[in-house]
This record gives structure tokens, C-alpha cells and sequence, in this order.
């Protein structure tokens, strides 16, 4: 019986961690500053001003593979598309915490 429980319970554990979010270190206060400075011009409010199906949005970022820090990192460091590159002109921690920013804004619905 304690065989059976422990297993059940590592298979909760693993599935809880298999299908959460990583928590992100960035810091999605700075990253509101960042994004307002480099963003906002096309994407105030979560909008895109370019492309308006490719908003921040969370349902765009999930139909579009951007719903995680990963994905809006690479994004935003390389560009894409209408989108220029900001890795050179910002920091790696400015980048990750832009992400956590736009993240936790998708989360509220920009609001």
C-alpha cells in the first residue's frame, strides 16, 4: 500500500511540473518600463498597431506558439516578420523581463 501511494504521488508530482508555467526571475515591473520605452509604439494596451490578428493577447500568443518566456525572448531578441530584432539594443535580463511583463499582462487581459 505505501509502495502504491508514493508512486501515485510521484506521478502527481511529475505531472504538476511537466504542465506548469516556469516561474520566470525577471522582473515584470522593469519590464513595464522597458516595454513602454520600446514596445508601445505598436503594442500599447497588448495591441499590434502592424498586424492586429498578432496582438498580445493571450489567445494570439497561445494560436501563434508565443505563449511562453522562451518564445516571446526569442521574439523579441530576433525579430520577426514587421517585427525588428532588439537584441542588440537591449540587455538579456531587459529582454527576459519584458517577457514577464507581457506574460503577466496577457494573464489580466491587458487591463
Amino acid at each position: 500500500m505505501k509502495k502504491m501511494i508514493t508512486v501515485m504521488l510521484l506521478g502527481i508530482a511529475i505531472f504538476t511540473f511537466a504542465f506548469s508555467r516556469p516561474a520566470l526571475a525577471a522582473d515584470a515591473a522593469s519590464g513595464a518600463k522597458v516595454f513602454s520605452a520600446n514596445c508601445a509604439s505598436c503594442h500599447a494596451g497588448g495591441k499590434n498597431l502592424v498586424k492586429a490578428e498578432k496582438s498580445l493577447k493571450k489567445e494570439a500568443l497561445e494560436k501563434y506558439g508565443l505563449y511562453s518566456a522562451e518564445a516571446i525572448i526569442a521574439q523579441v531578441t530576433k525579430g520577426k516578420g514587421a517585427m525588428p530584432a532588439f537584441g542588440a539594443r537591449l540587455k538579456a535580463d531587459q529582454i527576459e523581463n519584458v517577457a514577464a511583463y507581457v506574460l503577466s499582462q496577457a494573464d489580466k487581459a491587458w487591463k
